[in-house]
């Protein structure tokens, strides 16, 4: 497991990406902030006003901080150009230059604007705001990627079963936003999931689409829409090896995966699972978390034009350097798209 960790590291240290981390005085993600600065995982943009940054540095014992980009959103060179680029982005809905104004210094707008201007590459909140509150500066700045209308969240697990998934690796797709998706967004996640996959996990994804049957052994409209999910999947992503519906078990054991669904290349091989809705995915990744002792790192929200990500709020210093290094890796791989 700790494995992975590494590489996912060292891709972000050999590419290193500009990150912005909003909160600037939050605790954990200014110790977390200074290690990544001191390991050289990412250049790093911190918003917040200079001097209580510098006052918890030092209180801290941070001596690498001074080592970012500290912007303060009250008082920067380029904060009439963001606000200018915010009014244009929002004119359609009816935002004025004064309100622009005003939301450029909340530092999730102004992270977000510094992102779509071309001066970041990702960013990194949450540890002290909500997730609705870091997603819908990233909505209306940044916006989803082409051909996807859908933000999801993704689970990095990290399991003590090798003989599943990539050694014991999986990623399980949506856990954290779209509570009941239709057949165009699970197509959506599936497709976003694998991406996720191969960015941050470095896998050849091999994804399921996962439900209470398998290949037609049950019947309800339930299934039908993951059954639908996946021909919209395939024609949206053709180079993406997928398939389904397929029930747990037949995606990931080889043997009852030959027996379920014959024929069928990803049936027992599977590395990326895509639940039928964020209850089911909630649901599981925590049972494996819990039952199973896997780790699972994330959510790692997907579908964002640029990698915008969302801690838990009881986060430790050591899920804000790792989302750090999964943001990097994100935004790597949004520019090769």
């Amino acid at each position: 497991m700790e494995r992975l960790i590494n590489e996912i590291v060292a891709r972000a240290k050999a590419n290193r990406q500009r990150i912005v981390l909003p909160e600037g005085t939050e605790e954990r993600t200014l110790k977390a902030a200074n290690q990544v600065l001191t390991d050289g995982v990412a250049d790093l943009i911190i918003l917040g006003n200079p001097a209580e940054i510098e006052a918890c540095a030092k209180e801290w014992g941070l001596g690498n901080i001074n080592k970012a980009t500290i912007i303060d959103p009250m008082d920067h060179p380029k904060k009439e150009e963001y606000a200018q680029l915010l009014c244009e982005l929002r004119k359609k809905k009816g935002m004025t230059i004064e309100e622009a104004r005003k939301l450029v210094e909340d530092p999730l707008y102004l992270g977000c604007l510094i992102i779509k201007n071309g001066d970041a590459d990702g960013q990194l909140a949450g540890a002290r705001n909500t997730t609705g509150n870091v997603l819908r500066p990233a909505l209306q700045i940044i916006k989803t990627t082409p051909g996807i209308t859908c933000v999801s969240g993704a689970m990095l697990l990290l399991t003590h079963a090798p003989e599943y998934g990539e050694n014991g690796v999986l990623v399980m797709g949506d856990v954290a936003v779209t509570p009941v998706p239709d057949a165009d967004q699970l197509a959506q996640i599936a497709v976003c999931t694998a991406r996720t996959a191969r960015a941050v996990a470095g896998l050849d994804p091999k994804v399921a689409m996962l439900s209470f049957s398998t290949k037609g052994s049950a019947k309800h409209e339930v299934v039908d829409k993951v059954v639908e999910a996946l021909k919209k999947a395939k024609d949206l992503a053709p180079d993406i090896a997928i398939d389904g519906e397929l029930q747990a078990d037949a995606a990931l054991v080889p043997s009852v995966g030959a027996s379920k669904a014959p024929g069928s290349a990803i049936a027992g091989h599977a590395n990326v699972l895509v639940v039928p809705s964020l209850e089911v995915g909630n649901i599981s990744y925590k049972l494996v978390q819990r039952l199973g002792h896997a780790e699972a790192i994330g959510p790692i929200l997907q579908g964002i034009a640029r990698p915008v990500n969302d801690l838990s709020r009881g986060c430790s210093i050591e899920d804000v350097y790792r989302m750090i290094a999964i943001t990097a890796n994100q935004a790597i791989a949004a520019k090769q798209q």
